[in-house]
């Protein structure tokens, strides 16, 4: 897309500059949109793509703002999803008759997952997808089932929160470390009390050897490195689905996605599950080409 000049997100300090001149945008009516978005396509219009993104950029804040817990600047995760909305817009299709906040709204969410999840270097091959979903869910279980927020889980609570994920406890307790390591201080109290132990008294090293955790890294690196060059092998719109529907930590609905491309439930199932074929038997192969050269 052409350079847009929007407002600039502040690296530090308050926001609440940037909030006011975003909310001078006027949102736009649905036939209003619907000129704009035919400007854009089929003129290149970039001053109807200019009104277009910059009356969507209080939703990109808001829907940032729903991640502030994860201890990044809300700054970035403002800028990662102008970004995502910016993609939403390229490829957005006034045709297809459902409205751009909806459409968009895919596109920031993945901006700003992937941005954390790259932050946190949350890397499991083989859990890809059930890592995603205990990250960004772990936070409101922990508060809908009154758990208290405290740094390590007891058992009986790493079960109850396992029972609703459907992962195993030892997941969830090692999600939840990994949460409380980067919100809490290593020398905050455990409790209130006068004299409680701190945090980093409660951490036990169960890392494995140093020699083990490079090999591990080594093979993840490898392991993505395949997926990803398999994925962008992958005709535009099955590699789209299989990134709604497998990498999600919210995956679309068949529905949903049908909406998007004007297509059946049943053929976004067919390309779903085609582009998940070609990619496993690409990492498959490749996999199977190393270990018989070694």
């Amino acid at each position: 897309m052409t350079t847009i000049s929007l407002p600039a997100v502040p690296t530090e300090g308050s926001l609440s500059q940037y909030f006011r001149e975003i909310w001078k945008f006027p949102l736009l009516e649905k036939e209003q949109e619907q000129e704009l978005a035919i400007r854009w396509t089929e003129k290149g219009d970039v001053d109807a793509a200019h009104q277009m993104v910059t009356s969507h950029l209080r939703l990109v804040a808001k829907i940032a703002m729903g991640y502030r817990g994860y201890g990044l600047p809300v700054a970035d995760l403002i800028s990662e999803g102008n970004i995502g909305l910016m993609k939403a817009i390229k490829k957005f299709d006034p045709d297809r008759g459902f409205r751009l906040s909806t459409y968009a709204m895919w596109w920031i969410k993945a901006a700003i997952t992937e941005y954390i999840l790259k932050s946190w270097s949350l890397v499991k091959m083989g859990t890809v997808a059930s890592q995603k979903k205990l990250f960004f869910s772990l936070r409101n279980l922990k508060g809908r089932l009154k758990i208290m927020d405290t740094g390590e889980l007891n058992p009986e609570d790493a079960k109850r929160l396992s029972d609703e994920v459907g992962v195993s406890p030892e997941d969830v307790s090692y999600m939840n470390r990994r949460l409380a390591a980067r919100d809490l201080s290593l020398n905050a109290p455990v409790t209130q009390e006068e004299g409680a132990v701190e945090f980093q008294d409660t951490l036990v090293d169960d890392r494995p050897d140093p020699e083990r955790t490079v090999g591990e890294s080594e093979e993840g690196n490898f392991r993505r490195t395949l997926v990803q060059e398999a994925m962008a092998a992958l005709p535009e719109r099955e590699r789209e689905i299989f990134v709604e529907r497998r990498l999600s930590d919210e995956p679309a609905t068949l529905e949903d996605l049908g909406s998007v491309y004007g297509i059946s439930r049943e053929r976004v199932r067919q390309l779903e599950n085609r582009a998940f074929e070609k990619v496993q038997k690409h990492v498959a192969q490749a996999l199977a080409d190393t270990a018989a050269a070694v």
